[in-house]
C-alpha cells in the first residue's frame, strides 16, 4: 500500500471514529440527554477542517485530479459524479447542522433539536458509506491502476502536506478533540 492511500485509510479510522461518537450523542439527545452546542461545535469543526479539508483536500487536489486525467472514464465517473458530490452532500449537512445549531441556540425548540438530529446523522451515514467505497473501490482502483511515478508523486505531495500540517499542529489539535470527545460519550 502506498504511503497516501495508507494514510487516507488512516484518516478514515479516525473519522469512523467521530462517526460513533456522534452516533452515540445523538442517541442519548433522543433517550434525553440535553444538546451540548460546545460538543456539537467541536464535531462541526472536526468535520470541517479535519474531515474535510486535511483529509478530502488530499484527495481533491492530489489523488482525484490524477485519476481523471490518467485513468478515463471509469475514473471520471466514479470521482466526479460519485466521490465529489457526496464530498458537497457532506459538506451541505455540515452547513445546515451549522444553522440548526445557531437557530436552537436562540430559541431551544423541538424542530431545531430535529435539524440538528437530522442532519448530523444524515453526514453520518453519508459518510460511514462513503469511506467504506473509498478504502475498497476507489483507493484499490488508484492503487491497482495509476503508474507507479504518479503514485509515487501522490505521495510526496501528501508527505509535503502532511508535513506542513502537522508543523501547524492540525493533526494533534484534531486527533485531541476526537479523543476528548470519545472519553465522553463512548
Amino acid at each position: 500500500m502506498t504511503y497516501s492511500i495508507e494514510l487516507m485509510k488512516e484518516e478514515h479510522h479516525n473519522i469512523s471514529r467521530m462517526l460513533e461518537v456522534i452516533r452515540q450523542v445523538c442517541i442519548g439527545i433522543l433517550e434525553g440527554a440535553p444538546v451540548d452546542l460546545g460538543d456539537f461545535r467541536e464535531m462541526v469543526d472536526f468535520i470541517r477542517n479535519y474531515a474535510d479539508k486535511h483529509h478530502h483536500g488530499k484527495e481533491e487536489k492530489f489523488l482525484f485530479p490524477v485519476m481523471v486525467a490518467k485513468l478515463g472514464r471509469v475514473a471520471d465517473n466514479l470521482v466526479t459524479h460519485g466521490m465529489l458530490v457526496e464530498h458537497d452532500l457532506g459538506r451541505d449537512h455540515v452547513m445546515s447542522l451549522a444553522t440548526a445549531l445557531d437557530q436552537y441556540e436562540k430559541e431551544p425548540k423541538t424542530e431545531y433539536k430535529l435539524d440538528i438530529l437530522t442532519e448530523t446523522m444524515g453526514y453520518a451515514r453519508l459518510l460511514k458509506r462513503h469511506v467504506e467505497k473509498e478504502n475498497n473501490v476507489v483507493y484499490t482502483f488508484a492503487e491497482n491502476q495509476l503508474p507507479p511515478e504518479d503514485m509515487t508523486a501522490i505521495d510526496a505531495r501528501s508527505r509535503k502536506f502532511e508535513e506542513e500540517e502537522s508543523a501547524k499542529g492540525v493533526q494533534d489539535h484534531y486527533l485531541a478533540i476526537l479523543e476528548k470527545l470519545e472519553k465522553k460519550y463512548l
